[in-house]
């Protein structure tokens, strides 16, 4: 479980990277998408939209299915910046663990309860 996690994290975060490395040496600036939607996230509260994003990643590295993302940065993640975005990676990172260490647990304990005559 630890393993999958830290491997979950460190594709995003070298996919995040990625991401941010320039893709051509072309001069010219990509133009915007004129029919480009507002981000329903932009008026949203920018604690709720980090939470929402933290959630995200972290079902994505909760995910047993062994399949890649369909997208490199989850939708919820879109409207924050490259530090915000690092962070909340990183606490989903730990939301993760903290989920594996307290199954485990709880398995310990029933282990330890039907062990008990």
């Amino acid at each position: 479980m630890r393993i999958r996690t830290a491997i979950a994290a460190a594709a995003i975060f070298t996919t995040a990277l990625a991401g941010c490395s320039p893709g051509s040496s072309d001069d010219k600036p990509s133009k915007p998408a004129t029919s480009a939607a507002p981000s329903p996230t932009a008026a949203v509260d920018p604690a709720a939209a980090r939470q929402a994003c933290v959630d995200a990643v972290a079902a994505i590295a909760g995910d047993d299915s062994g399949e890649e993302p369909s997208e490199a940065v989850p939708a919820e993640c879109q409207a924050l910046g490259d530090s915000d975005y690092l962070d909340a990676v990183l606490d989903a990172t730990r939301q993760s663990n903290q989920q594996g260490r307290d199954a485990l647990q709880e398995l310990i304990d029933e282990a330890s309860e039907a062990a008990q005559p």
